[in-house]
């Protein structure tokens, strides 16, 4: 089972930049994917982006493309969210989980097919 354990929270201005890491502890198998989504208050739980521990296909939201990137350790078990100029509306708080095994780009952006989602972690961004 893999269990994910996030970092990365905190209060940063617009137009900067955080990275989150999910370590996925356990002994997971050697196919499954890892995806970001986050949580505004009032709001739907979101997909943010999501790659593959064994391929490295990554995926992402039209709002996220070209300022966040996901990546991997080469051992596929710590996956990063790199986040570049930060806006307002991305504060949410922020959660990873897995699925067992591989995903299309579509079904990559279902939160129900997901499992293991860690406690979640906020970011905030001031304008």
């Amino acid at each position: 089972q893999v269990q994910p354990a996030e970092s990365g929270a905190g209060l940063v201005q617009a137009g900067g930049s955080r990275r989150l890491s999910c370590a996925a502890s356990g002994r997971p198998r050697s196919i499954y994917t890892l995806g970001w989504f986050r949580q505004a208050p009032g709001q739907e739980r979101a997909f943010v982006a999501s790659v593959s521990r064994n391929t490295g296909t990554t995926y992402y939201a039209d709002s996220v493309k070209g300022r966040f990137t996901i990546s991997r350790e080469d051992s596929g078990n710590t996956v990063f969210l790199q986040m570049n100029s930060l806006k307002p509306e991305d504060t949410a708080i922020y959660y990873c989980a897995t699925i067992d095994g591989a995903c299309t780009r579509i079904s990559c952006r279902d939160w129900r097919l997901y499992r293991n989602w860690d406690q979640g972690t906020q970011v905030t961004v001031s304008s």
